[in-house]
């Protein structure tokens, strides 16, 4: 049984489930042990509930990342790896023909449409539905506040459910599922300047230099905006006498974007936070045990009374008779224009990463590219001036296999893969991911379709410089996927 349902006329009694998405934002909260700032809200909603200390999102990219934890499946799973892929109206662009749809298995149903058919009324706030796979948003929302990314029109923040419309029609018998998606690291333009570039720390895998404090002071001036945002969050449901009832996920999607977190999968990538707060969740409790994306659907469900198939990947992390996981998995391959293809296993203690295109440096072009602080980083490449901790990132070439004990580096500085003292413990690691990679099917060890190539090389034609994407130009200029018009609305 998938789901169950209440009569229209029965006062339903289950909790209401509310997420609150954080897009590119690392956890450098106070409850989280960080000493420059002081986040209130945040630390009142993980004094109320759990905060969990070793939550790993599937991958450091959001379309990714979000495809995961909507359907509860690894985007590896269900072909949605490849970050903005099958997305013709992404950009806001029409193909001349047909693409490479990916039409879900009905096993790997996003979480609204399990909602909606148990009887919730379900919401999104935020305009952020980045989903590699067909959707429909009537399927999924009874109320969605805008276009698939209406960036200059709608704010990001909580503006529609502080206003009351995303729950204007909801019947006073249903509970609701409703996600708030808040701009966290890319609301600068939203952030008043507070945190001094003097007083942050640089990790040692960044050069300590003007641009990067300036970059990570901003960052903690994001946070007390969305700590701010939060608490108004919460005053919200307190108004309208929604609190008590209402179970609430707090989490990041991947990190800001500085070398190793957006796009990677190193802790400042991946290593995100999470906060689990309501009815039936311990309070001022922390947890350590490994947690995974996909499994925040699964818990989702279970707090509604709504079960879960059996195919669904993620795991209930909240039930009575849990078992902790031995491991968790993250996944990075193609990020728009530079394709890649690397896993992680995350264990207790280490992370293993399994690099299979070593030909590909670290530093392919990227997101950060047109940002003052990354051309600093090109030039002190060139300069040869990235050495020490600097040169394994910022190099020419990287390894196929690295091994990080986590417990004693936690920054991931030291390589342990041809460590032989850790042999035991590579070929430990090395053997879970040959495990997951056989039996979940990971679509990410096949090639992406020549017609999938030539939808990403149409849009970003000049940066595309991945090898793959050679082959395919000369077909450009009379191949389905060029560019028809662009979208004005």
């Amino acid at each position: 049984m998938d789901s169950v349902g209440v009569g229209a006329s029965e006062k339903d009694v289950r909790p209401n489930v509310l997420w609150i998405y954080l897009e590119d934002v690392n956890g450098w909260f106070s409850c989280y042990g960080d000493e420059l700032i002081e986040t209130p809200h945040i630390d009142a909603l993980a004094k109320s509930g759990t905060r969990f200390a070793r939550f790993y999102t599937p991958a450091g990219i959001c379309s990714a990342t979000r495809s995961a934890i909507i359907t509860g499946m690894m985007q590896t799973s269900i072909g949605a790896h490849n970050h903005h892929s099958r997305r013709p109206e992404k950009w806001g662009y029409s193909f001349r023909a047909n693409y490479d749809k990916n039409e879900l298995p009905h096993s790997a149903r996003p979480l609204p449409i399990r909602f909606r058919e148990a009887g919730y009324w379900t919401f999104n706030d935020g305009s952020k539905n980045d989903f590699n796979f067909e959707w429909k948003s009537d399927e999924l929302f009874d109320f969605n506040e805008g276009g698939l990314w209406d960036w200059g029109s709608v704010p990001w923040g909580p503006r529609r459910l502080l206003a009351g419309q995303c729950l204007a029609g909801k019947p006073d018998e249903k509970p609701f599922f409703g996600q708030v998606h808040l701009k966290g690291g890319k609301n600068k333009r939203g952030s008043p300047k507070v945190v001094d570039p003097a007083k942050v720390s640089v990790p040692p895998y960044c050069p300590d230099i003007p641009d990067i404090r300036k970059s990570i002071a901003r960052h903690y001036d994001c946070l007390l905006q969305a700590d701010k945002e939060v608490g108004e969050i919460i005053a919200y449901l307190r108004q309208e006498g929604l609190y008590d009832n209402t179970v609430i996920f707090l989490f990041s999607d991947h990190g800001m974007t500085l070398p190793r977190h957006k796009e990677q999968l190193y802790e400042g990538a991946i290593h995100m936070p999470l906060i689990v707060a309501g009815p039936g969740i311990e309070a001022a409790q922390v947890r350590d045990d490994l947690v995974s994306g996909i499994d925040i659907s699964a818990a989702s469900l279970a707090v509604a009374g709504i079960e879960a198939p059996d195919t669904m990947e993620g795991r209930d992390f909240l039930a009575e008779n849990y078992r902790p996981r031995t491991h968790v998995i993250a996944a990075r391959d193609r990020v728009v224009y530079a394709i890649d293809r690397v896993r992680a296993v995350v264990t207790p203690r280490f992370k293993y990463l399994k690099n299979f295109m070593t030909d590909r440096t670290y530093m392919q072009p990227q997101y950060g590219d047109k940002t003052a602080l990354y051309k600093t980083f090109r030039r002190m490449m060139a300069d040869g001036e990235m050495t020490g901790h600097l040169a394994l990132f910022f190099g020419d070439t990287r390894v196929p296999e690295e091994l990080y004990d986590l417990e004693n580096d936690p920054y991931e500085l030291f390589n342990l893969a041809a460590n032989p003292a850790f042999e035991p413990m590579l070929k430990e690691h090395r053997q879970l991911l040959t495990d997951w990679i056989e039996k979940t099917g990971d679509q990410g060890q096949y090639p992406e379709s020549d017609i999938g190539l030539l939808n990403e090389l149409s849009v970003w034609s000049e940066v595309d410089v991945s090898p793959e994407f050679e082959r395919l130009r000369p077909r450009l200029s009379d191949h389905a996927p060029v560019l028809l018009k662009k979208n004005q609305k």
